[in-house]
């Protein structure tokens, strides 16, 4: 039941895939339903997995919104601006990159991350700690 409820936010959620051509928003989706799955498994409340897929919700519309940017609209400099200001710390793409190649990479360098550091848990109580300084 929590499953279907928490996949329902994910597939519901038009703003995900907002901009991005077919084949990088099928990534993304894939992607955070394969989270989504893992926190259903592995959350223990039902409180705690839906602050979770929140916060991957919120991290999913902003890699979607970086691709856009920096591949379908041309604004480099924009989603630059856009990934810093987001803390978005993955390397950025030298010149053009094809969108869903991008998308990979990045969602590849998010699940890195995850594994070195903990998971979403300890990212995202990074993320409140910075918030409140």
């Amino acid at each position: 039941m929590l499953a279907r409820r928490l996949l329902s936010q994910v597939l519901d959620d038009e703003a995900l895939t907002r901009g991005l051509g077919d084949a990088e928003a099928r990534v993304l989706i894939e992607w955070l339903v394969e989270q989504t799955e893992w926190l259903v498994s592995s959350a223990g409340s039902e409180e705690r997995a839906c602050e979770t897929l929140a916060r991957l919700r919120r991290r999913a519309r902003s890699i979607s919104r970086f691709v856009s940017l920096w591949c379908h609209l041309g604004e480099r400099g924009a989603a630059g601006q856009f990934a810093a200001a987001e803390r978005l710390n993955w390397p950025l793409p030298d010149d053009e990159a094809d969108p869903c190649d991008l998308m990979q990479l990045i969602l590849e360098w998010e699940d890195k991350q995850q594994r070195e550091f903990g998971g979403l848990d300890r990212a995202s109580e990074h993320n409140s700690q910075g918030a409140a300084a």
